[in-house]
């Protein structure tokens, strides 16, 4: 089993945390809308730039948001659990070595635990 260690120095295998975690989307309401009326999110422009959708887990969340959409307005959060995602996930480092959750792959709706939302 292979582990890591977080930025707060918190050990633990990507085995585990694939299979238990809740991970979380920011995007805007209008790419919301527009994935829900077709059943698929192929990601924000960044996404798509980047070959991949970026998650965030809990802890990433705070920093995302302020790095990434602050002062933005009219934002969905979207939580959807790692597991479903099956392979297709990846955990990636990324900001200061933190594991990302990458998504190598468009995102069916149907596998959106919730949405709601979402000011930085």
């Amino acid at each position: 089993m292979e582990l890591h260690t977080g930025s707060k120095g918190v050990r633990y295998s990507l085995e585990i945390v694939g299979r238990t975690v809740m991970i979380f989307k920011i995007l805007s309401a209008a790419e919301w809308r527009s994935a829900q009326a077709v059943g698929v999110f192929n990601g924000s422009e960044v996404d798509r730039r980047d070959g991949f959708i970026h998650f965030s887990t809990a802890d990433q969340l705070q920093v995302t948001a302020e790095r990434h959409f602050a002062g933005q307005t009219d934002l969905m959060l979207l939580a959807v659990w790692a597991e479903a995602l099956g392979e297709a996930l990846k955990w990636e480092p990324s900001r200061g070595g933190d594991l990302f959750p990458h998504l190598y792959r468009p995102l069916n709706c149907h596998l959106v635990d919730s949405a709601r939302p979402f000011v930085p």
